[in-house]
């Protein structure tokens, strides 16, 4: 597969023509290796290698004096150093901060988790001197589809939709929630019983998408519930899973769900830690189809300049909005539904929305129509293809 710009690459770039260095999370496969290569580096290190980061592990003053012996004092621009897979040597981002502050050079650091940066008591995580991005799999705009189920299926990462056959996405998916297990979960001790997480992992995957109920998890695995709360911070943390918030506050109703959600990142790795097949009844693929809408949606927000949050509303006794665009205060409602044919029973509870929601001008219903159908006043039937139009 030729190279797929991915729209977080002008992000990077406006940060180092500003002069601030650039700390880039993903998780593993998403991209960062082939698109920080992209970017013309006076020097640049992966921690990746044993060799290398025991290196610095042991003298990450190293680093100092190999940038200092790059810095020309007499050019205007700061060589650019790439440090990757940052988080396997926290110590090191000491004497980065050292070197940015002396206006020595500028980085890019990457990482595939933000466990050890995020609880580290004495990690630095450069406050003010970064710009923190995100690198997800593939938005649609970057690498647009026609077979929709092969996307629900299979997922967005770049290496897995770089194979042709289907047979061996399957084993690549595969290896690499094996893989994930064993590295991100073992090598780094975080968890005592492997065989519990495992099938922690494997609930919380046929979770994914639902509101989380953390006393259910508990009694099916046999842990206490704070464990069950401790482990779902280690997936946020390895990237493998991102917590999504309800909207809460409501002129009118009191009983609005607090719970959280949490969405697998890619729906390929879900569906292999679920143990799932690939002949999924239509209700899975009703559930899996809303899950890639708040995926995209998850997506468009980390590349977008503004402050975006994306959100879901729900009361327990009436209600409830599959996603919603908070954009400082102002909510678009935006119902999925695995439909090519809406009625007006598909957008009741947008309505409803908009009703109580004066900052809500607008809504939208997510489904398979070939084009835009004006459903009401305020609310529009689109095309999955289009929902990136909804953020960018």
């Amino acid at each position: 597969m030729q190279y797929i710009p991915r729209q977080i690459e002008s992000r990077i770039k406006h940060s180092l023509e500003r002069n601030k260095s650039v700390l880039l999370f993903g998780a593993r496969q998403t991209g960062k290796t082939t698109l920080i290569s992209r970017f013309s580096a006076a020097l640049s290190i992966s921690f990746i290698q044993p060799d290398i980061r025991q290196r610095y592990e042991k003298s990450p003053h190293l680093l100092k004096g190999e940038v200092e012996s790059i810095f020309d004092s007499s050019k205007r621009k700061r060589p650019l150093i790439i440090l990757d897979e940052v988080q396997k040597v926290p110590d090191i981002l000491d004497v980065v901060q050292d070197l940015i502050d002396r206006h020595k050079a500028n980085f890019i650091l990457t990482g595939s988790s933000a466990r050890k940066l995020r609880h580290g008591a004495s990690v630095n995580l450069l406050p003010g001197r970064v710009t923190t991005l995100k690198i997800d799999p593939f938005t649609l705009e970057e690498m647009p589809t026609r077979d929709l189920s092969e996307r629900l299926l299979y997922g967005s990462l770049p290496g897995i939709l770089a194979v042709a056959e289907l047979a061996d996405r399957e084993q690549d998916l595969e290896s690499y929630v094996t893989t994930y297990l064993e590295e991100e979960v073992r090598s780094e001790a975080l968890v005592r019983n492997l065989g519990q997480f495992a099938k922690f992992l494997e609930l919380s995957a046929s979770e994914s998408g639902n509101i989380i109920n953390l006393r259910k998890l508990s009694q099916e695995i046999g842990v206490a519930h704070t464990t069950i709360a401790a482990y779902y911070q280690i997936l946020e943390d390895c990237l493998i899973a991102q917590r999504i918030e309800p909207l809460t506050q409501s002129p009118t109703r009191k009983r609005l769900t607090k719970s959280e959600k949490f969405l697998f990142f890619d729906l390929g790795v879900r569906r292999i830690a679920a143990r799932e097949g690939t002949k999924l009844p239509r209700e899975t693929m009703g559930k899996i189809f809303e899950q890639f809408i708040g995926l995209e949606l998850l997506r468009c927000a980390h590349i977008a300049r503004s402050t975006i949050r994306i959100r879901f509303w729900r009361d327990p006794d009436g209600p409830e909005v599959d996603w919603i665009i908070d954009k400082n205060g102002d909510f678009t409602p935006i119902e999925v539904k695995w439909t090519n044919n809406p009625t007006s029973r598909d957008i009741r509870h947008v309505e409803i929305f908009l009703s109580e929601y004066s900052t809500a001008k607008v809504g939208y219903l997510v489904c398979q129509v070939p084009r835009k159908v004006k459903m009401s006043d305020r609310v529009t039937a689109i095309p999955w293809q289009m929902v990136d139009e909804l953020v960018l």
